[in-house]
């Protein structure tokens, strides 16, 4: 019955391309019309699993090495899926049940806040280091000319987020998800500011609280192993990259109040996130098992609904489109590149979860609609510029301490 269902469903939704399927009985079966990607399922549950939760299947049949993909064209056959399954809408029974427990899933308290991040964040700390650029940016880079490197386009994203800050010297900023302490460390070091930067994750706080410690920064920049919301500080400037997505959708109301709290009333805060360019949706069940727990990926309108409501200003909205696709085809290509190193700290079966990850990232901002936004808020309107020029004055210029190391 179920491989009966299974089958009618892929009819029925690939539109677009072809689909060569060799079932586990050795049936065999074409999906669409042209060159098709051809995929083996090894196992007998499979046509039932997929039927009620395809994408969490799917991934899973894939770490297991139980749907093999013919030449292992990773790529190809989950842009065949993205294009015709509308990935993050979901298919199959799951679609229907997700939704209702998309609230539940984002419940993020102090306490299981901690947990979800030490799920990703404190992975062995050599697994990002073989695939991140030098300063350890886990987040989109600026890729202001397209043949950049990722080391010159992790620092024009710093240098750029730092622009929006309009830093003086002596101002003290707030770092919310401040990672392994590189914007911390360029900000303290190139602009002359003191950060406060807060982390949940053990193994980050350690790293960059050395890191610090090796820069000679100790004493203007301190990074503190706690949530965000138990500091008790107002600051100049508060920012914050790839952290909301972590927040959850019942916290963001939440989240916007502490900003404005935290910030002084001439302050202006930066929030860099991935968002979708979508009405709001639900996060994909496999990414919520087993790389973001608690993750969600906001629409727009689900941020500025809570902006709003804490009576705050966006003065400046920039939307990146590709440049998280072309980061993470750098992360993927470091990634596999040094694939026995990352076997040796894991497993095989960790590294198939990590390449599907990378790989059905990027192809998500290549073509299903997510991108990133950095929101530039402030609790006065008059906090800023009236014009965009002071962002792009000079913009070829980097931090001449950074740019020497």
């Amino acid at each position: 019955m179920w491989t009966t269902i299974f089958l009618r469903m892929m009819h029925r939704l690939i539109k677009r391309g072809a689909l060569h399927l060799t079932l586990p009985d050795g049936q065999v079966e074409q999906f669409g019309t042209g060159p098709a990607i051809k995929i083996t399922l090894h196992d007998a549950s499979l046509p039932r699993r997929i039927v009620t939760n395809p994408e969490l299947a799917v991934g899973e049949a894939y770490m297991d090495g139980t749907l093999t993909i013919e030449d292992d064209d990773l790529y190809g056959f989950l842009a065949l899926g993205i294009r015709n399954f509308a990935l993050g809408r979901g298919e199959g029974l799951e679609r229907h049940i997700g939704p209702l427990f998309k609230h539940l899933q984002q419940f993020n308290p102090i306490g299981r806040a901690k947990e979800n991040v030490a799920h990703h964040y404190d992975l062995s700390g050599q697994l990002y280091d073989l695939f991140l650029d030098t300063d350890k940016q886990y987040s989109c880079a600026y890729f202001r000319h397209p043949d950049m490197s990722l080391e010159d386009a992790q620092l024009a994203k710093k240098t750029h987020i730092a622009r929006k800050l309009m830093l003086e010297p002596d101002m003290h900023v707030m770092d919310i998800g401040c990672g392994w302490g590189g914007m911390a460390i360029t900000l303290a070091q190139d602009f002359g500011v003191s950060v406060t930067g807060v982390t949940l994750s053990e193994e980050q706080h350690a790293v960059a609280t050395q890191r610090v410690k090796d820069a000679g920064l100790e004493d203007r920049v301190s990074i503190l192993l706690k949530d965000y919301r138990t500091v008790e500080k107002r600051f100049d400037r508060i920012v914050s990259v790839g952290m909301f997505e972590h927040v959850g959708v019942p916290h963001y109301r939440e989240y916007f109040s502490h900003v404005r709290r935290k910030l002084r009333r001439d302050g202006v805060a930066l929030i860099h996130t991935i968002g979708r360019a979508s009405p709001p949706s639900r996060t994909s069940p496999w990414i919520n098992k087993y790389i973001f727990p608690g993750g969600y990926v906001p629409a727009m309108s689900e941020a500025v609904k809570a902006i709003e409501k804490e009576r705050l200003w966006v003065t400046d909205l920039e939307v990146w489109r590709l440049h998280y696709a072309e980061t993470l085809k750098h992360w993927h290509d470091r990634f596999m590149a040094r694939v026995d190193e990352a076997q040796a700290l894991y497993d095989e079966r960790f590294c198939r979860m990590w390449r599907f990850y990378l790989v059905a990232s990027e192809l998500t901002f290549r073509l299903h609609r997510q991108c990133v936004f950095q929101f530039q808020i402030t609790r006065e309107q008059t906090a800023v510029p009236l014009t965009r020029d002071y962002l792009y004055r000079d913009a070829e210029e980097l931090p001449s301490q950074q740019a020497a190391q």
